[in-house]
């Protein structure tokens, strides 16, 4: 987001050298998984431990799928911003709050810290919706921004699908904790 914010190219560029050192820890958490569950057969919550935390994994693989997405944006933005990205912003910070926490719960095993966690996406999709609407009337009235203004509604849809795959974690650990399958958010 700061390489968004600051349409800085090559921060989004060292951003997007990461892609193949995250590809490679998912790879590794796939392995570790599949082997636990070739030798070790795991029973009850060991097995919840093990699903949950495979799901966990593909969720973290879209929300690194959005992330490089979104470094890919200040590429394509010429001639600068056509508002503040300050809601935009507001709406990342939320996002990035929702991933350190989320993944907090599940070190922890803390199913009310996910809960909580998962309640934020509200507050995300209400900035989205705002956003949204106050980009299609500017495309409107000044039809010469139309190129730029969609990157920006690209970004939001990004970040408010962060946050989605944020709540899809605190399910699997309020899964993982309680044995219940819950919609969170």
């Amino acid at each position: 987001m700061i390489a968004v914010i600051d349409l800085d190219v090559k921060l989004a560029e060292r951003t997007l050298a990461l892609e193949a050192k995250a590809d490679k820890f998912e790879d590794e958490i796939e392995i570790s998984i599949s082997d636990l569950l070739a030798l070790q057969q795991p029973m009850a919550s060991d097995l919840r431990l093990v699903v949950s935390s495979l799901k966990i994994s593909a969720d973290l693989k879209r929300i690194m799928g959005l992330s490089i997405n979104i470094a890919k944006i200040p590429g394509r933005i010429e001639g600068g911003h056509i508002r503040p990205p300050i809601n935009m912003k507001k709406m990342a910070d939320i996002a990035a709050y929702m991933l350190e926490n989320s993944i907090k719960a599940f070190e922890t095993q803390d199913a009310e810290l996910a809960r909580a966690t998962a309640a934020r996406d509200e507050d995300v999709d209400k900035l989205f919706y705002a956003v949204w609407v106050e980009l299609i009337e500017m495309m409107a009235k000044d039809t010469s921004i139309i190129s730029r203004a969609t990157y920006l509604l690209f970004l939001i849809r990004y970040i408010e699908r962060i946050a989605d795959h944020c709540c899809n974690v605190c399910e699997s650990i309020v899964y993982l904790t309680t044995a219940e399958r819950v919609k969170v958010n």
